[in-house]
């Protein structure tokens, strides 16, 4: 369990966070060597606590107690859990007082799988809890206790509806005990936000306040001591403490913490500013028009990486060119640059799966969620190069003025924990760079979800008709169904499918966004057909119509695997949830995005399915394989990233240390 003392950085800084590690080689290869143990040992001790009957002696106590009463003993609990710390008695008498008044204010007391989960997020550990069992309540029980003992909890979701959700749904439980309850959403302004974070607890996303602790860092600068900024408080009429938002990084509840803490790791958080002059339209069509030109041997490209480079030959015949083309392309290494970004505008950032056009805007698409990342650019030209692909309005060219990525950010909080249900297949990685041990929590109930296996086909247009057939087949079942695909534009081709074949159904895309309430409201009523993209991935709830338990429960076709079988878990984790029934299986195709990049033509559908030797489990070994590879590529990407911002925060000015 935590110290609820700070550390003597954290004090001296007006900003209360972690100081940033230089570990040595010796460090690193005792972490690597010591891991196991430590994680083992931690593991070990947060079971022999037996949390759950160590709760169960105050809950006769508590049941008995009125409302008022409740909230007396919340205010007794905060002087408890001040001056004798988070020792196991103590939790447990919270834990009780507030599975008593969930019980009464939102009709759900908390199982004791989930009294072991809030139990091992105190400790500042990864919970593993399968899809389904009730996380968004489990967080309360660190939260509160956590909040009572007088430390600001930031509980971390993975987008705004779901912050939205659960905030809206625990808060009678928080309100209840005299604890505040904050909700940072995109859009909200400076005050509102600052009011947010001021707050016992704050639900925002991983996003919105990596975000705002980078305009922090930036207001702070260099110097960022509390007697230097209670100086110029003294001295001056506007501080720069009056400018933050946030009150430092005290206790961070990550949910779905693989995805946030491990999938979107590969990606920094930028925050640009306005680049000099003004984009010229006619420049970057230029750019695209020479692009169409070249042919395939003039350029390489990676679409894992999405990276492109010209080859030799294809330097030598820009070079030919230049006379013909306007006066910007004259230099070498100018040309070179616009052309290459004009070749990954068009060759690698496809519309519908890499971003929308909407309302005249090009918005980039989150491929982990498939929400739109509001107000997300682009930098150093390319947003507008695609701009200009796509014939709208050029917006303002941005330039790099913070960054960070999520392994140095999350590492600068006091205490950090963290849940999801599926954390086994990156233990490693959580602990080498956040120092997070896994623990599993049994379930409530048995699990009765069914997979029934995937089917490989040799094309696309085989995977499609093979999905129609067995969505009508289901459909006439009046069983509901749920349909993941990948991208935008797959969503909707299987939606042009099921329309042709005369299947009422719902979309929920990047398009479909404002309705996504109401569409998963509905997606588990008798009949109904959902074909989503990742949105309707983690955290959602779907909510079993009358009789559909009777019938097999919710059915979940994967229309394609994604690079991380993590992912492909989530999906189907939407059934079978809380003890319900539900069944699950993957449709796909050798013509998959997954198979092409990390197997190669070779493993195409010209090269096996067509040869009737090559069978369905060889295939489906491929699968494997290609996953395999995709999960080694990514976690390499990440290190990588690591490495290098670890570099690029020496140099960044905008706070001196790093970050």
């Amino acid at each position: 369990m935590f110290d609820l003392s700070l550390p003597g950085a954290a004090l001296s800084s007006a900003y209360p966070e972690l100081p940033r590690e230089h570990p040595g080689l010796l460090d690193r290869f005792a972490n690597r060597a010591l891991g196991p143990l430590i994680r083992s040992t931690r593991s070990w001790h947060v079971r022999r606590a037996r949390i759950p009957q160590l709760v169960a002696k105050h809950a006769a106590q508590m049941s008995q107690l009125s409302a008022g009463a409740l909230r007396s003993t919340a205010a007794e609990l905060r002087l408890e859990l001040r001056r004798s710390g988070l020792s196991a008695p103590a939790v447990a008498r919270a834990f009780a007082l507030i599975r008593e008044t969930a019980g009464r204010t939102v009709g759900m007391r908390h199982f004791d799988c989930q009294l072991v989960g809030g139990w091992i997020l105190l400790n500042g550990l990864v919970a593993e809890m399968e899809t389904g069992e009730g996380k968004t309540l489990t967080a309360t029980l660190p939260a509160c206790t956590a909040a009572l003992a007088g430390v600001p909890v930031h509980v971390i979701t993975v987008n705004d509806y779901l912050t939205a959700r659960d905030a809206e749904a625990m808060r009678p439980v928080y309100e209840a005990l005299g604890l505040t309850v904050g909700v940072i959403v995109h859009g909200m302004d400076t005050a509102a936000r600052r009011a947010a974070y001021a707050c016992d607890i704050t639900y925002c996303t991983n996003k919105e306040l990596t975000f705002d602790y980078l305009r922090d860092r930036m207001a702070l600068g260099r110097q960022d001591s509390r007697v230097q900024l209670n100086i110029e408080r003294l001295t001056r009429g506007e501080t720069r403490a009056a400018k933050l938002v946030l009150r430092g990084l005290f206790f961070a509840i990550v949910d779905e913490a693989d995805s946030v803490l491990i999938d979107e790791a590969r990606t920094p958080l930028i925050i640009s500013g306005l680049a000099d002059g003004a984009p010229e339209l006619a420049m970057y069509e230029a750019a695209l028009a020479v692009a169409e030109r070249l042919e395939d041997t003039d350029y390489r490209i990676d679409e894992r990486e999405r990276y492109v480079e010209l080859t030799v030959e294809g330097k030598k015949r820009l070079g030919q060119w230049a006379e013909e083309l306007p006066a910007m392309f004259r230099g070498e290494h100018r040309r070179e640059e616009l052309i290459t970004q004009a070749l990954q505008a068009s060759r690698l950032f496809e519309r519908d799966t890499h971003y929308l056009v909407r309302d005249g805007k090009v918005e980039i698409i989150d491929e982990f969620t498939g929400r739109i990342l509001a107000d997300r650019k682009w930098e150093q030209g390319l947003h507008q190069m695609v701009e200009a692909k796509e014939g709208c309005a050029l917006s303002n060219q941005q330039t790099s003025v913070a960054r960070i990525t999520y392994q140095r950010f999350f590492r600068r909080y006091l205490w950090l924990a963290g849940m999801t249900g599926t954390a086994q297949e990156v233990r490693g990685e959580l602990w080498s760079v956040y120092k997070l041990a896994v623990v599993r929590v049994p379930t409530n109930r048995p699990v009765r979800r069914r997979h029934r296996g995937t089917q490989v086909f040799a094309t696309e247009a085989a995977k499609w008709t093979a999905v129609v057939e067995r969505v009508r087949e289901l459909h006439q079942q009046r069983k509901p169904v749920l349909i993941g695909t990948r991208s935008v534009v797959a969503s909707e081709r299987v939606s042009d499918a099921l329309t042709r074949a005369g299947i009422e159904h719902q979309l929920l895309n990047a398009r479909q966004d404002q309705q996504e309430a109401e569409i998963v409201a509905q997606a588990g009523a008798p009949g109904k057909v959902t074909v989503a993209t990742n949105m309707a991935g983690r955290g959602t709830d779907i909510r079993l119509g009358a009789g559909i338990a009777d019938k097999g429960g919710l059915h979940v076709i994967a229309t394609e695997l994604h690079e991380s079988a993590r992912i492909d878990r989530q999906l189907f984790g939407r059934c079978g949830r809380q003890g319900d029934p539900g069944s699950t299986e993957a449709i796909v195709s050798l013509e998959d995005e997954l198979i092409r990049l990390y197997l190669g033509a070779g493993f195409g559908p010209d090269a096996l399915l067509d040869r009737q030797s090559v069978g369905q489990s060889y295939a489906r070994g491929l699968f494997r394989l290609a996953q395999a590879r995709a999960e080694r590529a990514n976690a390499a990407i990440r290190r990588q990233l690591l490495s290098l911002d670890e570099q690029l925060g020496d140099m960044l000015a905008f706070s001196g240390r790093g970050e």
